[in-house]
């Protein structure tokens, strides 16, 4: 049976061993979001898209001339020379392929069969507009007489005239009369195409 020793008041007993400290285990963590997929990388040759639109191409920009043709002899010659004045600065002359060549003389015939309406229907052409917008090329003849030009139904044998209108319409695009709001007469247009890209 052991006995108990008495100490001295303030004199420490035999060292206890120390208590363990309780550990506490970590709380798990909830299961974090699966991180997304590295985007795939694009095959090869095909172009990177930066997520951005695009932008869109502008439009060409109009270029257009006018000849004034009010009480000037011969006409219709001036407005040829005009007009081919206006594709050789363009690139349209002098040709450099067959097509190239037809679209030319296309746009001449327009330019004459227009001005020659005028002066045979609406008393002579005050102005030609020759313009362009990219591949499109816009012809106007702009006159002071009353009515528009239409296609003959009938055309007599031997007299002349009566088949400018139709040349008009199979050569161009669109063609059309415009009244002009602030002045008496109309404009009388066409609109032809430009050669194939590479002609």
């Amino acid at each position: 049976m052991g006995t108990t020793q008495p100490y001295p008041a303030g004199e420490p007993g035999p060292e206890s061993p120390t208590p363990p400290v309780p550990t506490v285990s970590p709380t798990p963590s909830a299961p974090s979001a699966p991180s997304a997929a590295p985007a795939s990388p694009a095959p090869a040759g095909a172009p990177a898209s930066s997520g951005a639109p695009t932008a869109t191409e502008p439009e060409p920009a109009r270029q257009t001339r006018s000849l004034r043709l009010a009480g000037a002899a011969g006409v219709v010659s001036l407005a040829r020379e005009f007009a081919r004045e206006a594709l050789r600065d363009w690139g349209w002359l002098p040709s450099v392929s067959e097509e190239q060549r037809a679209v030319a003389e296309d746009v001449l015939l327009v330019v004459s069969e227009l001005v020659t309406n005028a002066c045979l229907h609406a008393d002579g052409p005050e102005e030609l507009r020759v313009s362009r917008s990219g591949k499109l090329l816009r012809v106007e003849v702009l006159d002071l007489g009353d009515g528009a030009p239409a296609l003959a139904t009938t055309r007599r044998v031997g007299s002349p005239g009566g088949h400018g209108m139709f040349i008009v319409q199979r050569l161009s695009l669109d063609w059309g009369v415009t009244e002009n709001p602030d002045q008496p007469g109309k404009t009388v247009w066409a609109e032809l195409s430009g050669p194939s890209a590479g002609d």
